[in-house]
């Protein structure tokens, strides 16, 4: 088991709290999220915290645009670390030009494949659409 120093310290972050960061829509909650995120203390924002954000703001109304401007939001904040961070920039662009945000980041982290197999027909029309790589075909 290895020991961090407490300046080395990194703090885990829910989908709640940056939900209440970006939306304000729990006002005790909101404030209490922009405090922790004004502490001075480093973040870790697993990948799926991102995509379950975008599920939430597509449920709520947001348009892919908004979906976009709220990650880029956490991907903006200095002491945010998400992981995949390439991989959800990549995917966000692609989601902007109508790609499913879930298809979005699978494809991203998929990078390293020579192609993505699916039977999602509109899935592989808007990646050959926009020219998302890798390819996106069916069996």
């Amino acid at each position: 088991m290895t020991t961090r120093a407490s300046g080395d310290s990194v703090i885990a972050l829910d989908t709640n709290l940056l939900l209440r960061y970006l939306l304000n829509d729990e006002r005790k909650q909101a404030e209490r999220s922009r405090a922790l995120l004004a502490s001075g203390s480093r973040f870790w924002v697993p990948i799926t915290v991102m995509l379950e954000i975008a599920w939430v703001l597509r449920s709520h109304g947001a348009d892919a645009d908004a979906v976009a401007l709220g990650l880029r939001t956490i991907l903006g904040l200095p002491a945010i670390t998400v992981q995949e961070r390439d991989a959800v920039v990549r995917a966000l662009a692609w989601h902007q030009h109508g790609m499913g945000m879930a298809d979005a980041l699978h494809l991203a982290l998929s990078h390293q494949s020579e192609r993505f197999t699916t039977f999602d027909k509109d899935f592989i029309k808007v990646a050959k659409r926009i020219g998302a790589q890798p390819a996106v075909g069916s069996p």
